[in-house]
């Protein structure tokens, strides 16, 4: 996979359009589009910039050594960010299922499987 090809299936998993991550970046959809159909090269800050953007390693945007996330504390952190954009009464829901899930854990570990 290409430079580009990470930097479309990212923005794309972000739900982001190619004018938002643009603006993120301050940079016009156009150029976006160049880097993403690999027409352009982009310097190490522009690489940069994307991938703080995107909250993925430069790693994995650069050379795809990573997962697609970058890493489970990249995914995690990403997740919470979204998560602070739900309603209160989503949110709680989500919070509910992560008990749930955190409970299942311990419950598992006392019983030893």
């Amino acid at each position: 996979m290409t430079f580009g090809q990470r930097l479309a299936l990212v923005r794309k998993q972000r739900d982001l359009t190619q004018k938002d991550l643009g603006v993120m970046i301050g940079m016009v959809a156009d150029l976006v589009s160049k880097y993403e159909k690999d027409r352009m090269s982009p310097s190490i800050e522009i690489a940069a910039k994307f991938a703080k953007a995107l909250n993925i390693s430069l790693d994995y945007l650069v050379l795809g050594h990573e997962t697609e996330m970058g890493n489970t504390t990249d995914a995690v952190k990403y997740k919470l960010q979204q998560l602070e954009k739900l309603s209160e009464e989503d949110k709680t829901h989500v919070m509910a299922v992560i008990d749930a899930f955190i409970t299942k854990q311990r419950v598992n570990a006392l019983m030893g499987e």
